[in-house]
Parts: C-alpha cells; structure tokens; sequence
C-alpha cells in the first residue's frame, strides 16, 4: 500500500478502544492514548470507521481526483448494486444525477460479476485437493495475504467484478477512458491500486464522497428525472452485493445441504471461516466470503435504513430491472468477452509478528499488576477480549500498558493517594514554619527565667549544704533544678526546631554514619534484648549532607522504635540502606505495637506524643520531618497496629558511589 487509506484525526480519538476491539487485523496501535492505523497491516475493512463513535477514523478522500477525472471529458461511472440500498428514496434518478455531474457514461458494475461468472464455474466443476476461497471482497483477499499467508494459494485466481468490467471498458471503449467506481466499500480503494490489477481503475468513491459532491455541485437528486443505465446490462451478477450473490451468477446451488459450498457473511464468522480452513478442517470444494454482511453493510454505505430494508432495496431493484434486460445482448456482449483476460495471481505480503515467549507474556502482565490467572479480569476494556491477548499485544508493539482500564484505575488511586500525601505535607509544612516562627520567641522569652531559676536554686543547695547539715529541703531543691534543666532542654529543642533551614552540608559516608549510630545501642544495657540489623549492599554511600543533623533524625526514630518494641516478645530493628544514582532511600522497619490510624495524621505534628509525662516532649519527628525536607528529602511511615511500623526516609542522590568490601550488618542478640 502506498498510502493510508484509513487513518486517524488525533484530536478527534477519545481512548475508548472500540477500533482496537472491533480491528480483525490488530492494524491498530495506541501511541499516547492515541489509536493509530498501523498503514502496513491494515486490511481497509473499514470496520473501525464504522465504529468510531467520535469520528475519529477518516478514509482517503478521491474526490479531488474524481474532479480532476471529470474534466478530461472521459470518466466513466462504474457503480456498485447496493446504489440501491444507498439512496432507497431516489436510486432510480442516480444515473441522471451523475451524468450532471460530468460522466460521460454510467454502467453497472454487476455486469462484471457476470463477466466472471465462466471462470467461477470452471473452478467449481474442477477437481481440487483444497478449499477454494473467493476473490471478489479485498478485504478477505488483504487478511489471507497478511495474516494467512499458507491459503494465498487458495484464493480464486479471478478478478473482482470490479476489475473485471474495468477491463471489459478498457477494451471496448477506448484506452484512455478514466473510470471511477463508486460503492460502499473502502478496501476498493486499496485494490484499485494493487500492483497485480492497477492501471484499471483510475479512482475510487464511496457513496459519501457522492453525495458530498451531489452537494458541492448543487446537485438535488429528487429533482431529476428517472435515468437508466449505459450497457452493458447485468443480469444476476446485480445480487453480488447479497450474501452468496456471487453464486447466484453461476446458477451453482447454495443450498443448506450442499455441502461443497460453504457461503459465509461477517468479521466473526469470516475470522471463524479462515481459522478452520488454515487448520485443514474444512472439506468443502469452494467457500463464498464476504468481510461485511454482504456489500449491503459495506462501511461507506451512508444509509439509516437496517440490514434487512437496505437488502429488500437491493432485491427490489434486481426485480425491477432483471426481466428488462435484453438476454440475446447481454450474452453478445460476455461473448464478446471471451477472450479477455480476467485472471490474476495474488501476492504474500505477510505481517504476522513473532509470539512472544510466556516469560515476556507474564513478565507484562506483571508490569499490570496481573500475577496469577485470577488477576485476569478479562474485561475487554482495552480492546482485547482476554488479558492475555493484550499483553501479547504489548509485547508485539501493538499496544501500551496504560490501555488497561484496572491497572489505570489502580495508577489513578496511588496519584490521588500521593497528592493526598503531598497536600498533607504541605500543611504539615506550613504548620511547622508558623509553629517555628512561634518556638523561637517562646523559646528565648522562656531561656532567661529558666536560667535565673538553675542559677539560685543552686545557690542556695550551696548554702545549705555549706552552713546546714539538713536535708530535708535538698530532696526539694533537686527536683526545681531537674525540672528546670528539663525546660531548658525543651527549650534547646524548640530553638533547634525552629533554627531550621541552616545546614552544614558536606560529604558523608552515610553507611559510617548508621554503623556509628547503632553501634551504642547495641551495647547499651536497656537494650539487651533488641536485635539491630543494619543491610547495605557494596560499596560506600557518598552523599552531601549535615551529618549532626540527620544523625538527630537517625537517633530520633531509632528511640522511637525501641520505645515501641518494649513490650514485644519479638524485638527486631531492620535498617536497610539502599542508594543509587537517583536517591537514597533509608528503611526503619521494627517490630512493635505499631501506630493506631487515629494518630497517623498527627505523628509529624509538634509536641504530639503518646509517651507519658517527662518521657517526650513530641518535637522529635517534627524535628526531624523540618531535616529531611531541608535535605530536599521526604520522610514518611507505613504501620500496622501489632505487626509493628516502617519509617522511610529518602535523600537525593549519592555524590558518587565507590565500590569496596561487602558491608557486615551490626547485630546485637543481647
């Protein structure tokens, strides 16, 4: 093909897959959510036109070249029998109309599927170890020659009747004569320029483009007076466009009994047909296909009316016009085309693509979330009616995982769950900057009185100590100064929280950093009965970074897991550190109480905590949360009440990366 006869308006395609679903061919191929008509492997079987509800699926347009045809002075119409069904209120008035229009003659195409009638007999009345399938829909002619290439060989050597009086006009009166046909059929528009038959029909118009030109040229067909065709007159070639039409001409018996003769209408018994022909279980001596149900359906067949008036228009203009028609001419005229050549050979022009292997099948699936056969809803949202068919297509290029309706709705809900996420930060964030603004004054407000109390109540310990040997207000004293060394150091945290935004970056091996940090707790005493695991593949992680700073971030959620673990039977803290070019990413995983979802929203909230009185102040996590983001982090958790809680803390990504030794985790069995 040499040009896309169908093609697709990219602003018109809304992503609803229809094409794809109803495509024989697979000749469809989403790129960005667009449905494009891959040219080479598309049949022009039009169905994707017919179902396009958006208008979205536009065919080739010959009427600037009709135009163009018209003003030689020489065009001929050739036009197809289902005019009749096309214009059901007018069709004896087309002739006129088109003679208006500016050709020179009018003819029946049916009168070419008379001249072919010989040849179909001679097959017929053959003896053939093979099916032999017909040749007048291009359509079924363009899928046998792509997609099964092993029945090219079956298909009748014979032009379509098309070709066939194009030929028949070449030869009878005069070379040069330009012919148009016109019909419903798009894949015409492809055989008219097939390399085996072209040079014979000069150019092709469905019955919109007629009237699309009826209209440009002011053309109103009901004000024109009844016309009849030019000879040669066609006698039950003009049932071709009916299902089984074909062997009407041959006055072979099609008959529900007649087993040799199969006659079949329709994308899904055609695709049926097909199938059990290339897989040697048909017996039958000669199949009739047609892809549309009948020509009646053909894709540009512009009519309101349904299949069975559409047909009843067709028959009713057989009857009229059959018994009009001069036999001793007609048979003059086949006879006068005796010799003519209405043979033609057929060419593999295969685009089947390779199979994948099952691993690549399951391997796509998995990429859409499909990990067993109960994943498999089989929904037939992108346009395949089984999962497994749409990742086929993937795998072939024919598709794109975004077509699937389930993995989109599941991409959908994660976006809206991180935006949810993202807004809650953002709060979260604001939040802290007024709270910081806040803390600072408060803090330095506070840091004096504190002072003053640490300063005179350790005076007077003194005093006492020095000119009394009395204790009983030393016990007193004690508890003001620890209270107050307590506000003092809710105070340092508050400054620390607020000061926020200051960072002493330089390079750190952050794998040193979490070994230095663990290391005390796994001797430490009250944590004898903790296991601390510490996993990191090969090599250093280098980044730049404020080491004291995240070390209080390290520290802060490493207490906070062991203060969560305490009544575990099962004490367990895993620290997976994982870095590579993009980002580093740190992992808390323990195994406590977890968090209860009531406090999810609160746990980055300042002064929040769910210790008792003197054991957390709850600007630790807030602390920290103001760290990460000023690192250009993120920190967030995933807990489950009694399986335990995972904080995750993600930093941009390593400065560089330096291979050594394997990395031994630090642990501590107690």
């Amino acid at each position: 093909m040499s040009y896309a006869i169908v093609s697709t308006i990219t602003d018109r395609c809304k992503r609803c897959y229809s094409c794809i679903r109803e495509c024989p061919a697979a000749a469809i191929r989403v790129v960005d959510a667009q449905a494009q008509v891959i040219e080479e492997r598309c049949i022009v079987c039009g169905h994707c036109v017919k179902v396009c509800s958006q208008d979205a699926k536009q065919i080739l347009s010959e009427i600037d070249l009709t135009y163009s045809l018209l003003n030689t002075g020489k065009a001929v119409a050739i036009v197809a029998p289902s005019f009749a069904a096309s214009f059901p209120d007018n069709y004896r008035k087309v002739p006129a109309a088109l003679r208006k229009l500016g050709f020179t003659q009018v003819i029946e195409t049916a009168f070419g599927a008379d001249l072919i009638a010989n040849h179909y007999m001679d097959i017929l009345k053959s003896e053939t170890d093979k099916t032999i399938i017909s040749s007048a829909c291009p359509a079924v002619v363009s899928f046998i020659q792509k997609y099964y290439v092993e029945l090219v060989p079956n298909l009748a050597k014979v032009v379509s009747p098309m070709i066939a009086l194009g030929r028949y006009l070449k030869q009878e009166l005069s070379d040069d004569i330009k012919i148009v046909f016109i019909g419903p059929c798009v894949a015409k528009k492809h055989e008219a320029v097939d390399k085996e038959v072209s040079g014979v029909i000069d150019a092709v118009l469905t019955f919109q483009e007629l009237k699309e030109m009826f209209g440009e040229i002011n053309i109103d067909v009901n004000s024109l007076d009844e016309s009849e065709f030019n000879p040669p007159h066609a006698m039950m070639g003009k049932a071709y466009p009916l299902a089984g039409g074909l062997l009407k001409t041959t006055d072979i018996s099609d008959d529900i009994l007649e087993k040799d003769i199969i006659v079949v209408e329709g994308k899904k018994k055609v695709l049926e047909i097909i199938q059990e022909i290339a897989n040697n279980n048909i017996n039958a001596k000669f199949t009739d296909i047609l892809f549309c149900e009948g020509c009646i359906s053909g894709p540009a067949i512009d009519t309101t009316l349904n299949y069975y008036s559409r047909r009843e228009k067709v028959i009713d203009f057989i009857s009229e016009k059959i018994n009009n028609v001069d036999k001793r001419v007609w048979k003059s005229n086949l006879y006068n085309a005796r010799k003519l050549d209405l043979l033609r050979n057929f060419k593999v022009d295969n685009q089947r693509r390779p199979m994948p292997s099952e691993n690549k099948i399951r391997e796509i699936l998995a990429q859409t979330k499909k990990y067993s056969a109960k994943d498999e809803l089989n929904c037939g949202a992108c346009g395949y009616e089984t999962c497994r068919e749409y990742a086929i297509a993937i795998a072939k290029g024919l598709a794109e995982k975004e077509m699937c309706l389930p993995y989109l709705i599941d991409e959908l809900k994660n976006a809206y769950e991180n935006l949810s996420n993202t807004q809650e930060q953002l709060r979260i964030a604001e939040k802290l900057a007024s709270i910081g603004q806040l803390a600072a004054g408060v803090a330095h407000e506070i840091n004096n009185p504190l002072g003053t109390i640490l300063l005179y109540t350790s005076m007077i310990k003194k005093e006492l100590e020095k000119y009394y040997n009395d204790d009983r207000y030393k016990a007193d004293l004690e508890l003001i100064i620890e209270e107050a060394n307590r506000g003092k150091n809710i105070v340092s945290n508050l400054l620390n929280f607020a000061r926020q935004g200051k960072l002493n970056l330089k390079e750190i091996d952050l794998k040193k950093v979490l070994t230095d940090i663990v290391k005390p707790f796994t001797v430490n005493p009250a944590y004898k009965d903790f296991n601390f695991i510490l996993n990191h593949k090969n090599g250093e992680c280098i980044l730049a970074a404020d080491e004291d700073q995240l070390k209080q971030v390290f520290i802060n959620i490493i207490k906070n897991a062991c203060d969560a673990m305490m009544e575990s039977e099962k004490k367990v803290l895993t620290i997976n550190l994982n870095c590579n070019d993009n980002e580093t990413v740190i992992e808390f995983i323990d195994t406590g109480k977890g968090i209860p979802k009531e406090n999810h929203s609160k746990i980055f909230t300042p002064f929040f905590t769910t210790k008792s009185i003197g054991k957390g102040t709850g600007l630790g996590l807030a602390i920290s949360y103001g760290i990460v983001k000023m690192h250009k982090g993120n920190i967030r958790f995933v807990s489950e009440e009694g399986k335990g809680t995972t904080f995750i803390v993600k930093l941009p990504g390593k400065h560089s990366f330096k291979p050594k030794e394997n990395f031994e985790g630090v642990q501590s069995n107690g």
